[in-house]
């Protein structure tokens, strides 16, 4: 068995302190608003599925007042939330809210967002799984198949499906994607118009009565909702005993609040303006959907039958509208499938928060730096993903795909987090006082001194349902307060490990790490025309010792590049300090192509920055620093070709002027490609030459007394084939150039004769 290099550290030979640069402002690709809040309510969202099913368990009729109650204070708390995000420019949320709260308190305030973490995947693809079960029950119905599954095995199983698919995914490290939560959000506004218009349809054929309103005698709290409060009577005769129970029971309605910070960093320029855009995007949007989601299935499925449909409360809305009965049953069709791409797509955001929680975790020494090693091949961290979907199919098996008992428990997770995020802005209004771009509203100053009413209240008011929440979900209380104490426990202990290791175990390679705000060619000491050699995996580092046989240094320089890939993690940073980004990872990473350096003779430059997009992040850098050539390793996540493709895609998205660059591409064999980035004469075979020259042979005849060049010969074609296309001739030309590729792969497979 190999040793682990960050466990078995060995005494480096003495050699001269290599210099490090770290750009600690990230490269960033932003985003537009519209698909900031995409995003965002790609994640809130999906709670429409099944907040408000899982609040009508609870207590009730009422349930949809509550759920529009939360979704009015879901307004406040994302003030809450854009003033954090206007305030945490460096060091990111964790590291703030322990210089505001102290290392503690910020252990407790992780492992409560932990919980929140593993439980949202769970929730969502056992969500999933009851709508599809569901709709597949309903159709096996309707086609007389005597099939019915299992509504919670059957879910339970969906959701292990759904996560074992998304840990692997994440294993090989395929990243996000805005566009994507674009399309979803597009197709999802299609089903809530339909939805809405079917719905007021339906209600003008039948006739509409709101639910009742909520008052006490309205409210009928089964025991498990009352929890350790059952035996009293206090939620009946202290109205605001029995509001608050109701408002804990609905808080899931607000879930996924967090990734409005996520997409912060990400937001294009005017950020606060554009964040208050999609704060009132997502308050639109969810309004209407998730509270409409609720009101219109008490006023459309008869009381008798809405309990089997809390588990799939749209579908229940689908098949209870006036229409044909295959009408219906095409549109749940349709209900299912937007419900499983969203909520599959929560299961996914949850992997890749706890992933970027617990890196941020692990960088500052509170987990040892074995959690983040790199995956020998994918250059993944897929231990700490390892670690979370171990325990998220733990959660799955043990709820026995239990929507409710899954929803109780992530309820407390989810005040929790947003508790400890509230208490942190409140504590820092006051610790770093000053200047802030937005503020919470209802700001007074008595005798000199400022008094946050409007952040003190929404505080009060989460701690006050976090309080009662204790109370009243005894499952969730017990199950939470063991896992954040676990993890409180675990982090504490291995703090001490970690440190006690650090200072006695023998060290790597020191560098003598210098940060700047940006990568150059002054800022590095290079000279133009420099080779840019990315590297992220210290497992493969074989087109950096390409490099190192090939380029003379004397006449260009090597630059050795990391680029740290940034998540959507609950942190809204731009800016990081310089032990965020140059850890023991980075430190062994650079330790390791030093070494071949010097094995061949050959100096190189070594830099580290982030970007929240590789390709993007990469080709900024070579900009800035006024590279010539790039030099990759072969990617393990997609085909050469597509790499280059998308490299290039990428390219195209670089502001002007574009400079053109090199581009090569080598793998673990020892192969590689070249490619050229940006407008340059193509690289004819000698066929393709003859070819346009048998075409000047026998047009230039035809054109007489005009004379024809061969660059003639090319340019007409060309501008016939652009021609075609501005004719709407897509299609025809795209399957006649398919079929010239396919045609020209099979030549170049046959054996030479």
């Amino acid at each position: 068995m190999t040793p682990d290099p960050l466990l078995t550290k060995t005494p480096s030979t003495a050699r001269p302190v290599a210099r490090v640069l770290v750009a600690t402002t990230a490269m960033l690709s932003f985003i537009s608003f519209w698909r900031a809040a995409a995003i965002v309510l790609n994640d809130m969202g999906s709670s429409a599925f099944y907040a408000g099913a899982i609040a009508e368990e609870a207590f009730g009729k009422t349930a949809p007042w509550f759920i529009l109650a939360i979704m009015l204070f879901a307004y406040a708390v994302r003030a809450l939330y854009m003033e954090s995000c206007s305030m945490f420019v460096r060091g990111g949320v964790y590291r703030v809210v322990k210089e505001a709260m102290g290392s503690r308190l910020a252990k407790i305030s992780v492992s409560a967002l932990m919980f929140d973490y593993i439980l949202t995947g769970p929730i969502s693809g056992v969500s999933a799984g009851q709508y599809l079960t569901g709709f597949l029950n309903d159709f096996f119905r309707y086609a007389h198949l005597n099939i019915v599954l299992p509504g919670n095995l059957t879910a339970a199983l969906f959701a292990i499906a759904v996560t074992l698919y998304f840990w692997w995914e994440n294993v090989k490290g395929i990243p996000e994607s805005s566009g994507k939560a674009l399309r979803i959000m597009y197709i999802t506004t299609v089903m809530v118009v339909l939805m809405l218009a079917w719905c007021g349809y339906t209600l003008w054929m039948r006739g509409a009565h709101l639910p009742p309103w909520p008052e006490p005698s309205n409210m009928h709290f089964s025991d498990q909702a009352l929890g350790w409060l059952r035996h009293t009577n206090w939620p009946y005769t202290i109205g605001l005993i029995g509001i608050f129970i109701g408002l804990g029971h609905s808080v899931l309605a607000m879930s996924g609040e967090e990734t409005l910070a996520q997409v912060y960093r990400e937001l294009e320029h005017p950020k606060i303006p554009n964040l208050k855009k999609v704060g009132f995007i997502i308050f639109a949007y969810s309004l209407v959907f998730t509270a409409g989601v609720s009101f219109f299935a008490v006023m459309i499925i008869p009381d008798a039958n809405r309990p089997q449909y809390f588990g799939n409360l749209i579908s229940g809305l689908a098949m209870n509208f006036v229409g044909p009965y295959t009408l219906r049953l095409v549109f749940q069709a349709f209900v299912v499938l937007v419900g499983v791409l969203m909520l599959a797509g929560a299961v996914n955001t949850a992997i890749v928060g706890s992933n970027g929680v617990l890196n941020r975790v692990s960088e500052d020494g509170i987990l040892p730096q074995w959690f983040r090693q790199p995956h020998r091949r994918f250059g993944t961290s897929y231990r700490i993903i390892n670690l979370v979907v171990g325990l998220q199919i733990a959660t799955i098996i043990l709820s026995r795909g239990n929507i409710f008992l899954l929803g109780e428990a992530y309820a407390f997770g989810v005040m929790w987090s947003f508790a400890m995020n509230s208490a942190a802005v409140l504590a820092l209004r006051y610790k770093q006082p000053g200047y802030r771009e937005f503020r919470v509203p209802l700001n007074l100053t008595i005798g000199g001194v400022e008094v946050p009413v409007g952040l003190v209240l929404i505080t009060l008011t989460l701690l006050g349902l976090c309080t009662i929440n204790l109370f009243t979900k005894q499952i969730a209380t017990i199950s939470g307060l063991i896992f954040t104490a676990a993890f409180f426990a675990t982090f504490t202990i291995a703090e001490g490990i970690t440190r006690k290791r650090d200072t006695a175990g023998a060290e790597l390679d020191q560098f003598n790490v210098a940060s700047r705000t940006e990568l150059s060619t002054a800022t590095l000491g290079v000279r133009p025309s420099n080779v840019l050699v990315p590297v992220s995996n210290y497992h493969a580092l074989y087109h950096l010792a390409a490099v190192l046989d090939r380029v003379k240094t004397e006449r260009r320089d090597i630059v050795v590049l990391h680029v740290q890939v940034l998540q959507r993690t609950g942190s809204s940073e731009v800016e990081f300090e310089t032990d965020q980004l140059f850890g023991s990872i980075e430190q062994y990473l650079f330790t390791k192509a030093l070494s071949m350096a010097e094995q061949r003779g050959k100096p190189v430059r070594l830099a580290v920055m982030a970007a929240n997009d590789l390709w993007d992040g990469i080709l900024r850098a070579a900009v800035n620093l006024q590279s010539s050539t790039i030099v990759l390793g072969r990617s393990t996540k997609m085909s050469l070709a597509e790499q280059a493709r998308q490299f290039g895609l990428a390219w195209e998205g670089l502001p002007d002027p574009r400079p053109p660059f090199n581009l090569e591409i080598f793998t673990p064999q020892g192969e590689h490609e070249f490619f050229l980035l940006g407008p340059h004469a193509p690289n004819l075979t000698r066929n393709e030459v003859n070819l346009v020259h048998q075409l000047w042979l026998r047009l230039g005849d035809l054109v007489r007394p005009e004379e024809l060049h061969h660059h003639d010969v090319v340019h007409f074609a060309l501008n016939e084939v652009k021609q075609e296309l501005a004719q709407g001739k897509e299609q025809d030309v795209a399957q006649r150039l398919r079929e010239h590729l396919i045609q020209n792969k099979a030549q170049r497979q046959q054996p030479p004769s």
